[in-house]
């Protein structure tokens, strides 16, 4: 279980990934050692996965995103498992997820441009065997970034 401390502390994180012991301890008023522990715990029980950067899908020449519905014709577990292979090598496809309701998967990729994300769509998604149905939104624009989950 988490307490109101720990709870403080993944927010904390959550912000910035980069403070440190000290800086951690004067946020909770803890000292270092105690706040380098608490981190060190909650990597270790796992509720920390990890650290990493944010970058800026534009400047590194990811000027089109999107969300792409994804209805499966065959349900049968090797399709799926097959599929679910094929997104994983994807370095567009960013975060993938299974769905209820009308299509089995909803893919959040990133392209260099439109050329791209028609390349994917067709000669990789529609053609799958498992494949009947594919669906794309293209986000104009993102006015709330990916947040910090509630803690």
């Amino acid at each position: 279980m988490l307490d109101d401390m720990d709870k403080r502390l993944l927010a904390a994180l959550q912000k910035n990934a980069h403070l440190t012991a000290q800086e951690l301890g004067e946020i909770l008023n803890l000292s270092p050692s105690q706040a380098g522990r608490r981190r060190q715990r909650l990597e270790t029980d796992g509720y920390i996965q990890g650290y990493s950067a944010r970058l800026d899908p534009n400047k590194v020449g990811l000027g089109v995103q999107a969300f792409v519905q994804v209805t499966l014709g065959v349900h049968g577990p090797e399709h799926g498992r097959g599929f679910v292979s094929m997104v994983n090598t994807r370095p567009e496809v960013t975060s993938a997820w299974t769905l209820t309701g009308d299509a089995d998967y909803l893919l959040r990729v990133y392209c260099e441009d439109l050329g791209a994300l028609n390349t994917l769509i067709h000669e990789l998604l529609l053609p799958h065997p498992a494949v009947s149905r594919v669906q794309s939104q293209i986000v104009m624009d993102q006015f709330k970034r990916d947040a910090p989950l509630p803690t």
